[in-house]
């Protein structure tokens, strides 16, 4: 009897490398794989990885970019320790592929994987590549783009989507099937989701928007505003102010699939992951970048659906209430601009995204 298939996968410190690779873990367990995970112990994967039954190796190599020397002569030590580490593991476990999402473990343990000639195969999420995927990416069997422009697409640089979580995949069918409409017969559903610490920007930008409104437009609003655990106080406060609107504050919201589902426009952050979920369940969006994320890659990744009258750009600036309001008004008196908007979205979706890497996985492994 054959033993099963072994992957490395690495990813780690933000959702935005570690959800997506979760997904596709989900999908190669359920092919019969075994999934080792290499990462931190600091970032996000220390908790989600063993949560999810995977074995979580970790090194503990840390970033290079914005440092002081001292910082950087450490964090070199560091990257030493971690290749060595990397090649004792793959030693080890023997996997038949190494898949990479970025994250600082990737470094080290993608190179190793070079040396070993074990098959190595990168996904970038973002618009733009991010460092250690630039790095890997000319030793790479097979470079995947979850968003086009990070690298140009060629014989083996291919676009196939960010994996997202199954429940939200699933509103891919549902939505073709059922499309949430909104029309004039209901109030507008606003969902605002600054990620899982919230954003204060976004937290008083929305309620100072809703002040800007008439007291007609602003009763035809329903709002669902996830604010991070520790800005709900505050947030609530802010909305107290707005008396016409209907607004209510999480700390955090659990199912992202049903708010989706729920909700006719999302103002939100631009991460990749977020411009992902929002094509692959047709939702409209008014995007806000993060203005110091690494290289503008959040501004990249709205761009997308900008450009393909899916969403809409607001920078992070002085003027972030009254453009928002002027949306708001504008989608309020003319509900199929969001129907529009919607479909646009649909049209950029890859919604089996996890299921086609976990197959460039098994075609790389194949050929070794």
């Amino acid at each position: 009897m054959m033993a099963a298939p072994r992957i490395l996968i690495m990813a780690g410190g933000t959702g935005g490398h570690v959800f997506p690779a979760l997904a596709v873990a989900q999908v190669l367990e359920a092919r019969g794989w075994l999934v080792d995970w290499v990462g931190t112990a600091r970032g996000l994967e220390s908790r989600v990885v063993p949560a999810h039954g995977f074995t979580l190796h970790t090194l503990p190599v840390q970033g290079l970019r914005g440092k002081g020397l001292l910082f950087r002569v450490k964090s070199l030590v560091a990257l030493l320790a971690s290749f060595v580490a990397s090649l004792g593991l793959l030693f080890k476990i023997k996997p038949r592929a190494v898949l990479g999402f970025g994250g600082y473990a990737s470094g080290p343990a993608g190179v190793a994987a070079f040396l070993l000639r074990r098959p190595l195969v990168i996904h970038e999420q973002n618009a733009v590549a991010g460092t250690t995927n630039r790095w890997l990416a000319p030793v790479s069997k097979q470079v995947l783009l979850g968003l086009p422009g990070a690298f140009k697409t060629g014989a083996s640089h291919r676009l196939i989507g960010n994996p997202v979580r199954a429940q939200i995949s699933a509103l891919y069918d549902l939505e073709s099937e059922t499309p949430n409409v909104f029309t004039h017969e209901r109030p507008m559903r606003l969902l605002v989701v600054g990620g899982s610490l919230g954003s204060s920007p976004l937290n008083s930008g929305v309620p100072n928007a809703l002040a800007m409104l008439s007291e007609e437009d602003s009763v035809r609003l329903q709002i669902r505003h996830q604010c991070g655990g520790q800005h709900v106080e505050a947030t609530q406060k802010q909305y107290g102010s707005v008396a016409a609107a209907s607004a209510q504050v999480f700390p955090f919201i659990d199912d992202m699939a049903a708010a989706y589902q729920w909700a006719d426009l999302v103002v939100c952050r631009s991460g990749a992951l977020t411009v992902s979920e929002l094509m692959v369940t047709g939702t409209a969006s008014i995007l806000v970048p993060l203005p110091h994320a690494i290289d503008d890659h959040q501004t990249e990744n709205a761009r997308i659906l900008s450009e393909s009258g899916a969403g809409c750009l607001l920078p992070q600036n002085s003027s972030l209430g009254p453009q928002l309001s002027d949306l708001l008004k504008a989608f309020i008196a003319s509900p199929q601009r969001l129907e529009i908007m919607a479909g646009n979205a649909r049209r950029l979706a890859m919604p089996n995204a996890a299921a086609s890497v976990a197959e460039v996985i098994e075609g790389v492994s194949l050929v070794h």
